[in-house]
């Protein structure tokens, strides 16, 4: 493993949930370790319960990130001594969960904003956890956007031949039109712009997609075109942002995985989501844009039908890592 790669702590989510394995699983991966220096953030009697079920090797647990041997035969892991191995439930959603899921979160936010790591890769947590454990945030974006300042920030979904952002996540279905402002779909197309070219994308074709069905037919089905995407879409335009739409979503997902388009912006959670998982949900990771911080997460839940089975494939985690490293490395280069 070169000295230099990039240092990436990784939480290993929902202690209950499949975080754990697939955190230990994608560790026994040689190409990791040629890729990065992880560091996993979490309990260490949980970590290494997880490991012995995965046939791993055991964690080398350490409190500070001067212990770190980046070891792939003893991997590192900072103890953050929230939860033992012995009051795990696994499967089930717990406060005590959530609460230690939300504190790997700070612990390794504070590695990243103290420069002792490049980036930030996050195993699943469960928000009904986080609910019980009285943490006031919804899921990981809005978690993490608090503990960096409140930026403004959204959400990328990546797989092969396919990149999707949101302008709206977690927003019931019926409430969503009211968020489809020219305001919201324009920072959103900035944002993406900004993320993409932080990628090494150096002019990223965005298309945008309609919210109504044939782009909403000349305002037949719908104004939210007129009065605010295809508005948006035109302020981008004129800030030299490389921006197209609205296209009417039942074509905009073939024609960016066809090669037109290098990110497509969706208006909704299930829009975007539902192409990613359709096209490649295996290898689909996630990428927070905007923050201050490089941040990758796997692209699935708890798994709480499964979790501590041994059974959780570790393709997500592998991805989220090798994306995380990728950017962490280009991000050095043009800081040099």
């Amino acid at each position: 493993m070169p000295a230099q790669t990039p240092i990436i702590a990784i939480t290993m989510g929902d202690p209950a949930g499949i975080g754990p394995e697939v955190t230990a699983r994608a560790l026994k991966r040689p190409e990791i370790w040629r890729l990065c220096r992880p560091v996993v953030v979490g309990d260490l009697s949980i970590a290494n319960a997880a490991a012995d079920l995965v046939g791993a090797p055991a964690f080398h647990g350490i409190t500070s990130l001067r212990q770190a041997r980046f070891c792939p035969e003893a991997p590192d892991l900072l103890d953050v001594q929230q939860m033992h191995i012995d009051d795990l439930r696994p499967g089930r959603v717990a406060a005590p969960c959530g609460e230690a899921a939300a504190a790997y979160i700070a612990r390794a936010v504070a590695l990243c904003k103290a420069g002792e790591a490049d980036a930030l890769t996050t195993g699943p947590i469960n928000k009904a956890a986080l609910k019980e454990a009285g943490v006031p945030f919804i899921g990981h974006t809005e978690l993490l956007a608090s503990l960096l300042g409140d930026p403004e920030v959204t959400t990328m979904l990546a797989t092969t031949g396919l990149r999707v952002v949101h302008v709206t996540r977690h927003v019931p279905f019926a409430q969503i039109a009211r968020y489809i402002t020219r305001k919201n779909v324009l920072e959103t197309i900035k944002l993406t712009d900004a993320g993409l070219r932080q990628m090494g994308i150096a002019l990223p074709r965005i298309a945008v997609a309609a919210l109504n069905p044939h782009g909403g037919d000349e305002g037949l089905m719908g104004r939210e075109e007129i009065d605010a995407i295809g508005p948006a879409v035109r302020d981008a335009q004129q800030a030299d942002i490389d921006a197209y739409g609205p296209i009417p979503a039942d074509s905009v997902f073939f024609r960016a995985i066809r090669g037109e388009f290098d990110v497509v912006v969706a208006m909704y959670h299930d829009q975007g989501h539902i192409p990613i998982k359709t096209h490649g949900f295996e290898r689909s990771v996630t990428v927070t844009l905007g923050l201050p911080i490089i941040r990758t997460s796997v692209d699935h839940g708890t798994a709480f039908d499964i979790a501590w089975q041994g059974t959780a494939d570790d393709e997500s985690m592998v991805e989220a890592l090798r994306l995380a490293a990728q950017l962490a490395e280009g991000k050095r280069a043009g800081e040099h």
